[in-house]
């Protein structure tokens, strides 16, 4: 079983679109959190299960979908890293991993 470590970023990335979706609808923002965690918690037992991000060919990241987020991780054999929750409209750029992969 896979240890799951959250960094503070994806922490704060994941706070920040539950706040502004709260701004219309508290209840949806809560739920949304609910999922995300359910979701990535689902990683403890099949840490590969998370697809390839299509922006990056050949890369040791993965992520999970849970609309409207991608939330981007990475596992070294033991423990599923998240590394960053970002809207699902939005592209993934290399370097925005990398630079919070540290």
């Amino acid at each position: 079983m896979a240890e799951i470590v959250w960094s503070e970023t994806a922490l704060s990335d994941l706070d920040a679109i539950a706040d502004y979706i709260a701004l219309d609808k508290p209840s949806a923002a809560k739920e949304l959190v609910q999922r995300v965690f359910a979701h990535v918690d689902q990683l403890q037992d099949q840490p590969k299960s998370g697809s390839i991000p299509p922006e990056l060919k050949k890369t040791k990241y993965r992520q999970v979908v849970e609309p409207p987020c991608r939330v981007f991780y990475r596992y070294d054999g033991h423990c599923v890293y998240i590394l960053y929750v970002m809207r699902s409209e939005r592209l993934l750029r290399k370097h925005m991993l990398a630079k919070r992969d540290k």
